[in-house]
């Protein structure tokens, strides 16, 4: 184990950042089912990474290959440039200096908070476990509870207990296993941003798993989307859901529809209006005269109720959703349109209506060709 260091020193400058894991062509079955194809990933010194995508897609393995809970059928994973599996090479979980927090938090019933965290560096002399466990309970904010037993704390204090002690072997690496799933939601979103932070100001490099869309971008430096075990984008939060790279990514990653449209020159005619080129993100000059599909978003488009031959279509779905009312479109073309209204808005099921594009941000876009792709419906 590491020596005992101040919390925050393993903070780098941006031009030195390098990988604390990397996963190169891993593979996984159980049985004659295949879990895992060839995936290959980085995670940057630091940064908080999170596998997300759908039941089945294999995320909750990957973490536990680097954990050291399963083994690789292919492929090597190496933490700080050492191989820990692969090759013939497998070191055992406890040897890889990994630390992990499971979504039940397995906290021990009969010790205290204090004991908890203590548990794990129970080889440190007195005085410096005993400075230790001070130290991240000030962290997690829970420095008032140490004498408290688990059943004493609520399910957001038993989740930062469950992360102090995971923190307190210094691990050069923090594996989060959907670790805001038994926290009603209210909670979850309170303590998306206080383990962000905890994780943060502790300087440690995490991974973490979730099949929730709003978590992983609200949590995350970086997401890594997969599905049906290959990892379809790695990206920012921003750049995964502005500009993702396949049609699974944009409906999983949100309400996505696709509206066709024709390539002419400067600009892509649809349906509902002409987009400006420049509207459309990195749109070649290869593509002029095709027909593409711009990804819309729901709030890319406003519904605004009309008669005759202002109508483009009628709604066919209503969602209250408390702050705003998601309203899906059929226009007349057949094609399917979701638009997102704030709440006091009110457009009635059957109710003819002109839909508009107001976007004033680039739109990504697919080949027409690549319809027949999966999708996250």
């Amino acid at each position: 184990m590491a020596n005992a260091r101040t919390i925050g020193t393993r903070r780098r400058e941006p031009d030195t950042v390098e990988s604390v894991l990397e996963l190169d062509g891993v593979g996984k079955s159980f049985g004659d089912e295949r879990v895992l194809s060839s995936l290959s990933l980085s995670v940057l010194d630091g940064e908080i990474l999170t596998l997300l995508g759908p039941s089945g897609c294999g995320k909750t393995t990957t973490l536990r290959l680097v954990a050291g809970l399963e083994r690789p059928d292919e492929g090597e994973i190496r933490l700080r440039g050492s191989s820990v599996a692969g090759n013939g090479r497998f070191v055992p979980p406890e040897s890889r200096d990994v630390g992990v927090v499971f979504q039940e938090f397995a906290l021990f019933p009969h010790l205290t908070a204090s004991e908890n965290v203590a548990f794990g560096i129970s080889e440190l002399p007195a005085d410096e476990r005993d400075r230790r466990v001070e130290e991240l309970l000030e962290l997690v904010g829970l420095a008032d509870h140490a004498d408290a037993s688990p059943e004493e704390l609520s399910g957001g204090q038993q989740q930062r207990i469950a992360l102090a002690r995971s923190l307190a072997p210094e691990p050069e690496m923090l594996l989060l296993d959907e670790p805001f799933a038994s926290l009603d939601a209210d909670l979850r979103v309170e303590m998306r941003e206080e383990v962000r932070r905890i994780i943060k100001d502790a300087g440690v490099t995490a991974i973490s798993v979730t099949h929730d869309q709003e978590e992983a971008l609200s949590i995350s430096d970086r997401v890594a989307v997969m599905n049906d075990g290959r990892l379809e984008q790695v990206d920012t939060p921003e750049g995964v859901f502005q500009r993702p790279t396949s049609r699974f990514v944009a409906g999983f990653l949100g309400h996505a529809t696709f509206l066709s449209g024709r390539v002419k020159s400067d600009r892509v005619e649809t349906r509902l209006g002409d987009v400006p080129r420049d509207l459309v993100d990195g749109l070649a000059p290869a593509y002029d005269g095709t027909e593409i599909d711009l990804l819309v978003r729901p709030d890319d488009v406003t519904a605004t109720p009309a008669n005759g031959d202002g109508a483009d279509g009628r709604v066919v779905y209503r969602r209250y959703l408390g702050p705003t009312v998601l309203y899906r479109v059929e226009l007349d073309t057949g094609e399917v349109i979701e638009c997102m209204h704030n709440h006091t808005d009110r457009i009635d099921l059957d109710e003819r209506v002109t839909v508009t594009l107001t976007a004033d941000h680039e739109l990504a876009w697919f080949p027409a060709d690549q319809r027949t792709a999966p999708s996250a419906e």
